[in-house]
């Protein structure tokens, strides 16, 4: 009869189960660091990620000293890759249980149920959502038929019916809606359309904000329409946030898509104005501006930068930090950058294609087969928040600043997770003096604009 492997014999051994994982264990960091594509995500990370920490705690407390190695190897993974520009906004709020909210401190907001590729059903859906985590009320919105079928459909009538007998939720009806592919003039038609009626509740103050994730044209001509301009201010501007490399600390960045064409002074105005919103919303207290540009020097770029440079350069209001080349606005250097609206719409679709790109690319990489299984289990989860939180469409909407009320506008494509962010977003303007501040400016806009 032949021996017994000694290596089988022990490893079969319920003392021996040990240095057998402890094998097991090797084998895989081994093979970590013998993958090229892995191995260079773990050179590049310098922090833990929370649920590769996780991981490597569970392996570290469990295999022992030889395994410390790849517990810190799997905890520095991917760390500089995730972060959530809504970080600031959204604190706590997910756990929140509607009992756990003052029903005293809950603020009226105005929503466009027609607006949107998905309208009216994720809208609804968001707008339940957000009733639960956030101290708002909502006023909806919409063509009374479709709501109801839509809330039918997707199994919302009871919820919309508690929701209403709180007196958390009205339901307001509305004309024909501006549909996605109509001009910005069709709000002067259709003046009895979602988005006009949404954006008259802020007027008459029976609203503190209005969101839409509609026609971004026709809502920037209904706020200008009902709501009017600022004093001192020649044209709105979108503002969105975008991701940065520090997880607590966004980018603002505007105008990304309401002025095609600009002069020195409306990027000025848009630096004033970037300036107040990041201060009381993002809690920023000296925000640094910057001025996106082809390079650092002041004398670069085109005719538009060199001009505006010099009013930036000049005005004491703001902390002005220079031209920002498109590689910095990420970066975590600027808290405002500003820019014309069709260079800022290009930055912001460029960096919604960022996500699934990047979650392509690493699928790519990964070895197929049973290496292939194993790492990617690792990675997998992962992968996918990095996706979602490069996705700007994820992270709700972009403040219209510039006019005489406070207006979220939403991703076109938005869902119920975006739109739950976008009000998140709009109840943090309502609630941090956004508007008091915007009153103080067109006081002296006059002399320094």
């Amino acid at each position: 009869m032949p021996p017994k492997d000694p290596e089988i014999s022990s490893a079969s051994s319920p003392r021996n189960t040990k240095p057998s994982r402890r094998r097991a264990i090797r084998r895989l960091v081994l093979w970590y660091r013998r993958n090229a594509a892995v191995t260079s995500l773990v050179d590049t990370a310098t922090n833990s990620a929370n649920a590769a920490g996780n991981v490597a705690g569970t392996v570290v407390s469990s295999a022992g000293s030889v395994v410390t190695n790849a517990g810190s190897m799997a905890g520095s993974m991917l760390q500089p890759l995730v972060f959530d520009p809504l970080r600031r906004l959204q604190g706590n709020d997910n756990n929140n249980a509607p009992n756990s909210i003052d029903d005293k401190e809950r603020l009226w907001i105005s929503v466009d149920g027609m607006g949107g590729d998905k309208a009216p059903g994720e809208i609804l859906e968001g707008c339940l959502q957000a009733i639960e985590r956030l101290p708002i009320r909502i006023k909806f919105v919409g063509e009374t038929k479709k709501v109801l079928n839509a809330a039918k459909e997707i199994g919302l009538q009871d919820s919309v019916k508690e929701a209403e007998a709180n007196g958390y939720l009205k339901l307001i009806a509305s004309g024909p809606s501006i549909q996605m592919n109509e001009e910005a003039t069709a709000v002067r038609r259709k003046r009895d359309a979602s988005i006009n009626i949404a954006m008259d509740l802020v007027k008459k103050g029976e609203a503190l904000a209005m969101y839409s994730a509609g026609n971004s044209g026709a809502l920037m001509a209904s706020a200008i329409f009902r709501l009017g301009r600022l004093s001192g201010i020649d044209r709105p501007a979108i503002g969105a946030l975008f991701p940065t490399k520090d997880p607590g600390q966004p980018v603002l960045v505007l105008d990304v898509g309401a002025n095609m064409d600009c002069k020195p002074s409306y990027l000025h105005q848009f630096a004033l104005l970037g300036n107040i919103y990041s201060r009381d919303v993002l809690q920023v207290n000296n925000p640094r501006i910057g001025l996106l540009n082809i390079g650092e020097e002041e004398c670069k770029g085109n005719d538009l930068a060199i001009r505006t440079f010099e009013l930036l350069n000049s005005e004491k209001r703001l902390q002005f930090e220079g031209n920002c080349e498109g590689r910095d606005v990420l970066s975590g250097n600027f808290d405002v950058v500003v820019c014309d609206g069709f260079t800022g719409n290009v930055l912001l679709k460029f960096l919604e294609s960022v996500g699934t790109v990047l979650l392509g690319v690493l699928k790519a990489e990964l070895p197929r087969g049973r290496r292939g299984k194993v790492g990617s289990a690792f990675l997998r989860s992962n992968l996918k928040r990095i996706k979602k939180r490069l996705d700007h469409a994820e992270h709700g909407g972009a403040l219209l600043l510039g006019v005489n009320g406070i207006c979220v506008i939403g991703h076109g494509s938005s869902k119920a997770l975006s739109v739950v962010s976008a009000l998140r977003l709009a109840h943090s303007a309502s609630s941090h003096g956004v508007m008091e501040d915007l009153q103080k400016l067109q006081k002296t806009s006059e002399t320094s604009l």
